[in-house]
């Protein structure tokens, strides 16, 4: 029932900043929490970041410092900012959801290109 689209993807020299952005067709009820992960080209996906209901926030170590997430729950939509972006950071960016009963829900993507 509930879809995730992705938004703010694009090219940007190393060293800038982006910012992601996914929002729900409809409010989620119960949600656990929201994170962002990615994806490169022959990669595992890779967990960038999660908040939770609280808005408690954690990072993987290759982000933290650089990237932040946030959330809006009047409008069920999850931010990543992305500052001091790195050509490694190169990847399709996909938010998840997940309810407290285990249900998850993913967006398509949104390519990042880091040049440099």
């Amino acid at each position: 029932q509930v879809q995730l689209v992705e938004s703010g993807g694009g090219l940007v020299q190393a060293g800038g900043s982006l910012r992601l952005s996914c929002a729900a067709s409809k409010s989620i009820f119960a949600i656990s929490n929201m994170a962002w992960y990615r994806q490169a080209p022959g990669k595992q996906r890779e967990l960038v970041a999660t908040i939770t209901r609280g808005g408690s926030m954690n990072y993987a170590d290759s982000v933290k410092g650089r990237f932040t997430i946030t959330k809006d729950n009047a409008k069920t939509t999850v931010y990543l900012q992305m500052n001091s972006l790195k050509p490694e950071d190169t990847a399709v960016y996909y938010c998840n959801a997940a309810s407290i009963t285990g249900v998850l829900y993913w967006g398509q993507g949104t390519q990042v290109t880091v040049s440099s």
